[in-house]
């Protein structure tokens, strides 16, 4: 397969392409614990709690994070957990993020 068909038959996911989408995504596969609060990830990649909200309803429209509401001492408390096909669908995002980058790193740089 040519390094032209290589490119085109990738199918990056529209749903994790989007930066904010990324990086919490990022963010939680590679946490050290099961559930990570919604505050921790709001401070973290400093992001508003609206468009955190906003990016979060997207992922978990897609199935690939669980988002767990409760209330602790009378106040709510939102954590949330990548699911494993949350987990796959970045491991196949980066996959194809390599081919893109071994791709460019193979082409003869110009002017030499």
């Amino acid at each position: 397969m040519s390094r032209a068909s290589a490119l085109g038959s990738l199918e990056l996911d529209r749903v994790i392409h989007e930066k904010s989408r990324l990086m919490i995504l990022t963010y939680l596969a590679s946490s050290d614990s099961p559930h990570t609060p919604f505050t921790e990830l709001r401070d973290a990649l400093s992001m508003t709690a609206g468009n955190l909200s906003i990016q979060l309803k997207n992922l978990d429209e897609a199935g690939y994070l669980e988002i767990d509401k409760s209330f602790r001492h009378k106040k709510p408390n939102t954590n949330l957990r990548l699911t494993v096909s949350g987990r796959q669908a970045l491991e196949l995002y980066m996959i194809e993020l390599e081919v893109i980058l071994a791709s460019v790193r193979k082409t003869p740089q110009e002017g030499k």
